[in-house]
């Protein structure tokens, strides 16, 4: 068990691993999403530091999933590499 020196909240740390590999990633439509998937945008998304607009209904070919608050990894034709939130995608 470790414990936090500030509040005194203890876990276990081989708990805390289990947990982390059991998160699920779910569109917008609550299918859930797996890395090589292909989803569609759902709005239209500013890309920030331009004058761009990526538009509703593009396609996304081969997503990678990761942690963080973006977390799809993913390259889309014309733009290139680029982090999107699943809140944001459906499953095509």
């Amino acid at each position: 068990m470790l414990v936090c020196p500030e509040c005194a909240h203890e876990w276990n740390p081989a708990a805390a691993a289990a947990q982390d590999e059991q998160r699920v990633w779910k569109d917008a439509h609550g299918n859930v999403l797996q890395d090589g998937d292909t989803v569609t945008l759902i709005k239209d998304l500013k890309v920030k530091g331009s004058s761009s607009v990526i538009k509703v209904g593009t396609k996304v070919k081969n997503i990678r999933l990761i942690e963080g608050d973006h977390d799809i990894d993913c390259k889309i034709e014309g733009f290139g590499a680029m982090q999107l939130k699943s809140e944001f995608v459906k499953k095509a």
